[in-house]
C-alpha cells in the first residue's frame, strides 16, 4: 500500500462503518478502512476500488475515494487554511488539512496565501508538505530559447542564482548574472528563456537583451541618482562590486546606461561623481 498515491485496492471485509481494503481480494493482512460514507453503492466483497491513502487525525492509515489536490511526486499550488505552532495547514481537498512544517517553508507563510508545494513522508510516516519542490519539477517543457514564460521563485542560492518553477511545473534557473533587482521567494515573475539545457531544464533571464535593456537601465539609474539628491557618489571607474551593490547592474550594463544618459544630456561625469543635470 502506497501512502500519498492513488491505487486499486480490494474489498476483503464489510462492516457497519465501512469496508476494509487490501492489496488483493484474498489478502488477510495490511488492511485499510474506507469509511461507509465513501463506499460506492452496491460494493461487494472482492470488488476493486481506486482510493487514495493518507493518515487521519489520529495518525491511522485511511482510504478515501476523493482525489486530493496534490499527490506524491506532484507539485501544486495550495491555499494556507491556518497557521499554528508547528507550521501551516494547507487545504488539499481532504477532511484533514495538510501540514507544512516551519522547517519546510522557504519563507513564513500567512493564512489565505497560495504556496507551491510537494508531498513527502516524514520520520513519523506521515504525509507533509514542503516548499522545496526541486525534485518533483519536470524537465520536458514545451518552451524554446527566446520564449516568454511565467514562473514562481521557490529557492535561491548565492552560488547559482534563483530557482523557478515555470508554470508551477517545469524546472528553471535564473543565473546570478541574469538577476536584476531583488527577487522575493514565492514571487511570480515573467522571464525570457535564454537557453534550454540538454537535460531539458530552462535557463531564464529577467533582463531584456542588452539593446532593449539600455533604456530601462538608464531610467533606473536616474532614479538612483535622485535618491542621492542628484549626485551619485561614484562614477563608471568604480569597482564592479560597488556598482552591483548600489544599482543591481553589472559594470557593462552600468556603463551602457551612463552612456545613454550622457548622450541624452541628462547627466555629467566628474572625476569622482555622476551629477544629474
Amino acid at each position: 500500500m502506497k501512502l500519498g498515491e492513488k491505487q486499486t485496492l480490494y474489498v476483503v471485509k464489510k462492516v457497519d462503518f465501512g469496508v476494509y481494503l487490501a492489496e488483493s481480494p484474498t489478502s488477510g493482512e495490511d488492511r485499510v478502512l474506507l469509511p461507509s460514507r465513501q463506499v460506492p453503492p452496491d460494493t461487494g466483497t472482492g470488488d476493486g476500488l481506486e482510493v487514495f491513502l493518507y493518515k487521519d487525525s489520529r495518525d491511522r492509515l485511511i482510504a478515501t475515494t476523493h482525489t486530493p489536490k496534490l499527490m506524491m511526486g506532484e507539485v501544486a499550488e495550495l491555499t494556507v487554511a491556518q497557521t499554528g505552532k508547528i507550521g501551516a495547514f494547507l487545504d488539499w481537498g481532504l477532511e484533514k488539512d495538510l501540514l507544512l512544517p516551519f522547517r519546510q517553508q522557504v519563507k513564513r507563510v500567512k493564512e489565505g496565501e497560495k504556496v507551491l508545494v510537494s508531498l513527502y513522508i516524514d520520520k513519523s510516516d506521515r504525509l507533509c508538505a514542503t516548499m522545496n519542490v526541486y525534485h518533483n519539477l519536470r524537465f520536458d517543457s514545451p518552451y524554446h530559447a527566446e520564449d516568454q514564460v511565467v514562473g514562481r521563485a521557490y529557492a535561491s542560492s548565492d552560488e547559482f542564482g534563483v530557482f523557478v518553477a515555470v508554470d508551477n511545473l517545469y524546472s528553471a534557473l535564473i543565473p546570478k548574472k541574469e538577476l536584476y533587482g531583488q527577487v522575493e521567494l514565492g514571487e511570480d515573475l515573467r522571464a525570457r528563456v535564454s537557453k534550454v539545457q540538454p537535460d531539458g531544464r530552462l535557463v531564464l533571464s529577467i533582463r531584456e537583451k542588452a539593446y532593449l535593456q539600455i533604456h530601462e537601465d538608464a531610467e533606473r539609474l536616474l532614479e538612483i541618482i535622485d535618491s542621492y539628491d542628484g549626485v551619485l557618489p561614484f562614477n563608471d571607474k568604480v569597482s564592479p562590486a560597488i556598482i552591483l551593490r548600489e544599482t543591481g547592474m553589472s559594470k557593462n550594463e552600468f556603463k551602457r546606461a551612463v552612456g545613454n544618459l550622457l548622450k541624452a544630456g541628462k547627466i555629467q561625469i566628474t572625476e569622482k561623481v555622476i551629477r544629474r543635470i
